[in-house]
């Protein structure tokens, strides 16, 4: 179920992805699969820890352009194969972010044919920073995610 929208707050990205809800959660959940879609190509993450409970950690390092980007979270929701709510608001042991970006909603459903209807929401604080986010490049960028999810995902079913 998708929670109530904002849209002077929240961006919002679904698609249909050919693969199964649990290889959707899997490449989600575990570490050795995020590198493989979490950021567009031709950018990278360079490290993942995860701590896969509620106040657990989300933590990821990126390399964009040549510049390291650490971005440490916490889990607030885990439902397992149905979704995931991470924010970069705290850090593991509840400790206040200085200058938190967004909550990220990630639902995962069953589709027609085996597929999974994959929905991310970004949820943010501001109007600003939600049209920052969405200036950005919010849906071209969680697009290319969305897309590398899913081949690299088709690649796990073989």
């Amino acid at each position: 179920m998708i929670p109530d929208l904002d849209p002077k707050t929240d961006l919002i990205l679904t698609r249909t992805l050919a693969a199964p809800r649990h290889l959707i959660w899997d490449c989600w959940t575990q570490p050795k699969h995020i590198p493989h879609f979490f950021v567009p190509a031709p950018h990278k993450v360079t490290a993942v820890d995860i701590n896969l409970q509620v106040g657990g950690r989300f933590n990821t390092t990126f390399e964009v352009d040549g510049n390291v980007m650490d971005n440490q979270g916490v889990y607030l929701e885990v439902v397992p194969c149905e979704k995931l709510v991470f924010t970069d608001a705290y850090t593991e042991g509840w400790k206040p972010a200085p200058e938190p970006f967004m909550t990220a909603i990630l639902l995962f459903a069953d589709a027609t044919g085996g597929g999974t209807t994959y929905t991310a929401i970004a949820r943010h604080r501001h109007p600003d920073t939600r049209k920052a986010h969405e200036d950005m490049g919010f849906f071209d960028g969680w697009g290319t995610v969305a897309t590398q999810l899913e081949t690299y995902a088709k690649g796990l079913m073989t």
